[in-house]
């Protein structure tokens, strides 16, 4: 038997449409999973629904913006009203914006970077989690950043919101187990569109032991086992998935 096949299981994964998401998105769907997909935009929902599709797969593409907390319920309610279950919830949306200094950093960047990367996490795994609880089954993946582990400067708040997703791991861990694992991916420089801003230098190199960012279809070894039932002893785990940063 396949210990990573996801056959008759519904994953549900924010920020689906791009990058790591996505890449997390078409794995679930070839290990068997069906799949929702959800964005800020309609359109890029629908179109990675359609790869879904061509896969084999069932698909539904919700457009829902993570930072907004009746977003939040929208969501978890049509995924359970189309499917009628959750088995994976995947917390990846986010967002990693610079400041000038934390002195010049506004209130209303502040509020949305603590939005999206804590408090929609936090509601939708707190509504999703208790769903999953009382069905008996279920794993909730937190794509946390190497940021919370090495901070500095000019992303304080990004890195303070993603030491607070690490610990909400261990919270709904407590919470919802013993039959919901919940684990965060721990995720260092990737070659995401994101990094279309970087510098060459850094798009080849990085401070790790593997000397380089990561490859975006390099996370989904990681993803798969925490959704699958080969991680079924590990929960209120951080998995490094960093090259090895130091």
């Amino acid at each position: 038997m396949n210990p990573f096949d996801l056959t008759g299981k519904v994953a549900l994964v924010t920020g689906g449409s791009r990058g790591l998401g996505l890449q997390m998105v078409r794995a679930f769907a070839e290990a068997g999973a069906d799949v929702v997909v959800a964005s800020r935009k309609s359109d890029a929902c629908e179109a990675v629904a359609k790869e879904v599709a061509a896969l084999g797969r069932r698909a539904l593409p919700v457009a829902a913006h993570v930072g907004r907390w009746d977003d939040l319920a929208r969501l978890a309610d049509a995924a359970y009203d189309h499917f009628g279950q959750v088995d994976v919830l995947v917390n990846n949306a986010g967002m990693s914006p610079l400041a000038p200094s934390s002195a010049q950093t506004s209130e209303d960047l502040f509020d949305k970077v603590i939005a999206v990367n804590f408090k929609g996490p936090f509601r939708l795994a707190s509504l999703i989690g208790e769903r999953m609880a009382a069905a008996g089954a279920g794993s909730i993946i937190n794509v946390s950043s190497s940021g919370a582990l090495f901070p500095q400067p000019r992303f304080a708040p990004y890195a303070g919101a993603k030491a607070a997703l690490n610990t909400l791991t261990s919270v709904f861990a407590q919470e919802y187990g013993p039959t919901v694992r919940v684990n965060t991916i721990s995720a260092g420089p990737f070659l995401t569109d994101i990094s279309a801003s970087w510098t060459e230098e850094k798009r080849r190199t990085a401070r790790s032991a593997l000397g380089r960012p990561g490859r975006p279809e390099e996370i989904v070894s990681t993803a798969l086992y925490l959704a699958s039932d080969a991680s079924s002893y590990t929960t209120g785990a951080l998995i490094r998935v960093d090259g090895g940063l130091y």
